[in-house]
C-alpha cells in the first residue's frame, strides 16, 4: 500500500537532507544517513520516493555464471523490472564497490519506467553515461567489473541494510547534493510538515546572519524577540 502522498512528495522535495537529519535527531532517529555513497552528478533536484529493495550476497562461483542472466527470473532484472513507477530502487551491495550494482542499461530501463532514483552502497559501471540520465544516481564510487565477479542477487523487497542504515520496503528516501536519508514510513508527513517549518525558519536566520546578526539568540531562538521577528518576517514574506 502507497503511503507517500503527492503532497507530502512535494514537501521533501523542497527540504534539505541536512534539516530531515536534525528533524529524525529530534525524534531519537540517529542513524538514517546512508553512508559513504554520493550522487553521481550535482544540482539535480531532490529525490524522493518509497523503497523497493534489493539485496546481494556474496557470490559463489557454481552458481554466478554469466548464464544467470538468461534466467526470465533473474532478481537483478526482476526488480528492475518491478520496481514501482516513483519508487526508488535501493541496492545492499554489502558495501563492497569492488564490482558494479548496477550499469547503464539497467539504470536507463529504470529511468524509462519512471523510477524515482537508484541507490547502492556499491558502485555502478559506465559512470560517465548514468551521470547524464534523468535520473537521480547514488553510489560508493565507480567499478567497472560485472556484479557478478563478487554479488549474488538474491532477495527482492525486503528489509535490507544499505551503507549501515536499515531500509525496509516502502521507507522514504530522499536525496540531495549531501546524499540520501531514509524516513521511516510510519512518520514521513509529519516529518515533511516539520522540515517544511524549519526550512521557512532557517531562510529567515540566513537572510538575518547575511545583515550581519549574530546567530547568538537568533540560532537556537532561545532570544523571545527572534521568534517575534521571525512572525513578522514570515507574514511579510507570505
Amino acid at each position: 500500500m502507497k503511503t507517500l502522498t503527492s503532497n507530502t512528495r512535494e514537501k521533501l522535495k523542497q527540504v534539505s537532507t541536512a534539516t530531515i537529519a536534525t528533524c529524525l535527531f529530534k525524534k531519537g532517529l540517529k542513524n538514517q544517513f546512508i553512508q559513504n555513497v554520493q550522487p553521481l552528478r550535482l544540482g539535480k533536484a531532490n529525490m524522493v520516493g518509497e523503497a523497493y529493495t534489493l539485496r546481494y550476497i556474496p557470490a559463489r562461483e557454481d552458481l554466478n555464471s554469466i548464464n544467470v542472466f538468461r534466467d526470465p527470473n533473474h532478481p537483478q532484472r526482476v526488480a528492475v523490472e518491478n520496481c514501482p513507477e516513483g519508487s526508488v530502487l535501493v541496492i545492499d551491495s554489502r558495501k563492497d564497490a569492488r564490482a558494479a550494482s548496477a550499469g547503464s542499461i539497467l539504470v536507463t530501463r529504470l529511468m524509462v519506467r519512471g523510477v524515482a532514483g537508484i541507490v547502492t552502497d556499491g558502485g555502478f559501471r559506465d559512470t560517465a553515461e548514468i551521470t547524464v540520465l534523468n535520473i537521480p544516481s547514488y553510489h560508493q564510487r565507480p567499478s567497472a567489473p560485472t556484479n557478478l565477479t563478487l554479488h549474488q542477487a538474491i532477495d527482492i523487497n525486503i528489509p535490507i541494510g544499505c551503507g549501515d542504515v536499515a531500509v525496509y520496503p516502502g521507507d522514504v528516501l530522499v536525496g540531495d547534493d549531501d546524499g540520501v536519508m531514509v524516513i521511516p514510513a510510519n512518520i514521513v508527513d509529519e516529518v515533511a510538515d516539520e522540515c517544511v517549518e524549519m526550512t521557512i525558519f532557517e531562510d529567515f536566520v540566513l537572510e538575518k546572519v547575511n545583515e550581519g546578526q549574530s546567530i547568538i539568540g537568533l540560532y537556537p531562538p532561545t532570544n523571545e524577540n527572534t521568534l517575534k521577528a521571525f512572525s513578522a518576517w514570515r507574514k511579510i514574506n507570505n
